[in-house]
């Protein structure tokens, strides 16, 4: 006769272990982001109404081009893993699946289109 303790009998029935640092990465995220959004409606704002060769030089400034650049990756890395959580919630079996991987791969293209553009616009 085996005697399983009750916390013996629920170990490993809980959630995937990586709730935690989710929640971290989410939290991390939104204060960087509290920081480099005003960040960079100032440098954005201050770059409207320019003639195209002073915008590209204003960007080609090392400061404007990482605010939008880290911008640019932490809204979206931040966009993609929320979203993954309401996926998860809401949407079930297959489709959970292929709704990630598109969301995912949505963002990653939309971070690779404003890099590129920011690279393109700075050089």
């Amino acid at each position: 006769m085996a005697f399983l303790t009750d916390r013996k009998k629920a170990e490993g029935l809980g959630a995937a272990g990586h709730g935690a640092a989710h929640h971290w990465f989410m939290i991390v995220s939104s204060i960087g982001l509290l920081i480099l959004v005003p960040l960079f409606i100032f440098t954005v704002g201050s770059a409207i109404g320019d003639s195209y060769e002073d915008v590209t030089a204003y960007y080609a400034r090392p400061f404007p081009a990482i605010v939008a650049g880290l911008t640019l990756v932490v809204g979206f890395v931040h966009f993609m893993r929320g979203a993954q959580v309401l996926i998860e919630d809401y949407v079930g079996g297959l489709k959970r699946k292929l709704t990630i991987i598109a969301v995912n791969m949505f963002s990653y293209a939309l971070m690779a289109t404003g890099l590129f553009a920011l690279v393109k616009l700075a050089l």
